[in-house]
């Protein structure tokens, strides 16, 4: 096992590695832009870094700064949260170049899955659907607009290095795609570097379903089932619960089984999450795979009762999963509120400033994850999540009323947040039955 590991991460996210560190009695060490200075991780950390100013270019995305950081603490391994440089295929090179483990997937790994048109050539190999589209990268416009009138209107443009959204772009004909065509392609090069596109059938009124893996070196594999993350706006989540309300037993099975296929055919090892588009026939089509732990790693936790952070260290550590698939049981209905310092009302808008009030809600079967206290303050430099409100029930209509429950009395002042439109969606009629998909902020609560 590791003696001392350096989270290269801020945030809620840090807090949380830094618990999982202590109870595997490991240091931990973090390093912090001044932005982040005076936040309660960096005082809970055995050892503590500032790499530079808050713009993150400077701090966090800066691979020589946190490489120094590390090796100046002795550390033997890097964890790098979300977000940032988590999947980062060079950077996971560059630690093993420097003799620092990577808490995470091998470079190779990450780089064939984090490229959308290799992992979609993957999939199919696995024998995992996907949706009809491009057999790998767009040359050109006009092979789009072909391809697009081969399988037909409407269709989806997507980066092939994206993520979060950008680079992603809808048409619905041979005028409206030229326009998307240029827009997601400036938009991807400005992004990730890396203007390649891809094209797919664009699934209309989609679920979006993720399942949880955990694979460790000697090829062992195992699901932790699914998360449905429907509830979001411009592709950003902003609630995530488990199980999915529509799956049937058969249907849950058949999409674990696939994401396990994925992850072996690339021969992964550490947490990573496969994800789906489903339909409302209940058919399901493979999207991408973020190859880290994700924000909401949390409800997974809380129906199965595992550390999906533990584990992921003990595998980067060489250790074997001890489980067997049979061991893994869901328990109870989860659901995650993520909680942003941004104004619904003004198109989710950053709303970054101190907070003088930071009143979280308790009771049975609620858990917060969060870096802020009263008398933080929230940085315009950053994402904008102050918190996670997880709740966990024995049913989902119970879990539903117990968020609901719970938002009312978290109070988090003056700045604005995201809990008015939790609370809205959660009390719409159309979420208590289930009967969303992707376009449910927009179309019932913009």
């Amino acid at each position: 096992m590791f003696s001392r590991v350096l989270i290269a991460n801020r945030g809620e996210i840090a807090l949380r590695i830094i618990r999982a560190c202590h109870e595997l009695g490991i240091e931990a060490v973090v390093v912090y832009s001044q932005a982040d200075k005076d936040f309660e991780y960096v005082r809970q950390a055995d050892q503590a870094i500032c790499i530079g100013p808050a713009a993150p270019g400077e701090s966090y995305l800066n691979i020589p700064r946190i490489i120094s950081a590390a090796e100046i603490s002795d550390s033997d391994a890097i964890h790098p949260g979300y977000g940032f440089l988590a999947e980062n295929a060079h950077f996971a090179e560059i630690c093993g170049e420097c003799g620092i483990a990577f808490i995470g997937p091998s470079p190779e790994s990450m780089r064939m899955l984090g490229d959308k048109v290799q992992a979609r050539e993957l999939a199919k190999k696995a024998r995992v659907p996907c949706v009809p589209g491009s057999e790998g990268a767009l040359g050109s416009v006009e092979e789009a607009i072909n391809l697009a009138n081969k399988i037909g209107y409407p269709i989806i443009l997507k980066a092939a290095a994206g993520g979060g959204g950008r680079g992603m772009r809808v048409a619905h004909s041979d005028i409206s795609l030229k326009g998307a065509f240029a827009a997601a392609q400036a938009e991807a090069e400005n992004a990730f570097k890396n203007g390649t596109l891809y094209l797919e059938k664009y699934i209309e009124q989609p679920r979006h379903v993720e399942v949880q893996i955990l694979a460790d070196r000697a090829g062992n594999a195992l699901h932790f089932y699914e998360r449905d993350c429907t509830v979001q706006r411009r592709h950003q989540k902003l609630i995530e619960e488990c199980p999915c309300p529509v799956l049937d037993d058969e249907t849950r099975e058949n999409l674990c089984k696939s994401a396990l296929r994925l992850v072996q055919e690339a021969n992964y090892h550490s947490a990573c999450t496969v994800e789906f588009l489903l339909d409302r026939n209940k058919n399901f089509y493979f999207i991408e795979v973020n190859t880290r732990i994700q924000v909401e790693h949390t409800i997974t936790e809380m129906i199965t009762g595992q550390d999906l952070v533990k584990r992921q260290i003990q595998i980067a550590a060489g250790r074997p999963l001890e489980l067997r698939q049979k061991d893994i049981q869901i328990h109870g209905a989860a659901m995650e509120c993520r909680i942003n310092a941004e104004d619904p009302s003004r198109g989710f808008a950053p709303c970054p400033g101190p907070i003088a009030t930071f009143i979280p809600p308790g009771g049975p079967g609620i858990r917060i994850d969060t870096h802020v206290y009263q008398g933080a303050k929230v940085s315009p430099y950053y994402d904008s999540m102050v918190a996670k409100l997880i709740v966990h029930q024995r049913n989902r209509d119970e879990a539903i009323n117990t968020m609901k429950r719970a938002l009312r009395e978290f109070r988090i002042e003056p700045i604005l947040t995201t809990i008015p439109i939790h609370l809205k969606v959660l009390s719409h009629n159309l979420f208590a039955r289930g009967d969303i998909d992707t376009g449910f902020i927009e179309k019932n609560l913009s």
